[in-house]
């Protein structure tokens, strides 16, 4: 974990690697859970049975959306922003999902700062690149380039 003290104080990571975090198990009941929230029910993803006959691996895949949503999770414990009053997601300038993440694998995240700039009202935006990778894989589950605010 990175900590600084006010959100200007991230320009110093600028070009810095965070992480890895911990490994995150992405298990079945997980996957089902985001499709029931999201309503995408497609086999590659919740049909098991299918999935053992038919998918080059014989499981599952996580949606790459749910991957994409464990990003805040795991980044909370990369860097830490003492003294602010709140913090805002402002979006995703790129997301590639470049390898699905079979149901049971692990994953965990790496974020380095590509850029920090002022906003008004004493805040700063972050542009990140965030690589979730998959344990015991070569090619990363996705990579994104994400924007976040922090206000002191």
């Amino acid at each position: 974990m990175v900590t600084v003290q006010y959100p200007k104080d991230l320009k110093s990571l600028v070009g810095q690697e965070l992480g890895p975090t911990e490994w995150v198990t992405v298990d079945q009941a997980t996957i089902d859970k985001f499709a029931e929230a999201t309503g995408d029910h497609q086999w590659i993803h919740v049909d098991v049975e299918r999935a053992r006959r038919d998918m080059p691996n014989g499981k599952t895949i996580a949606h790459g959306y749910l991957t994409l949503s464990l990003v805040p999770r795991l980044a909370q414990t990369l860097l830490r922003v003492e003294k602010r009053r709140h913090g805002l997601n402002y979006g995703s300038n790129k997301v590639r999902f470049i390898n699905p993440v079979p149901s049971g694998a692990r994953v965990r995240l790496r974020q380095r700062i590509v850029n920090v700039e002022d906003v008004e009202n004493g805040g700063v935006r972050i542009t990140s690149q965030m690589t979730v990778e998959i344990e015991g894989q070569d090619r990363p589950a996705l990579i994104a380039e994400t924007l976040g605010v922090q206000y002191a």
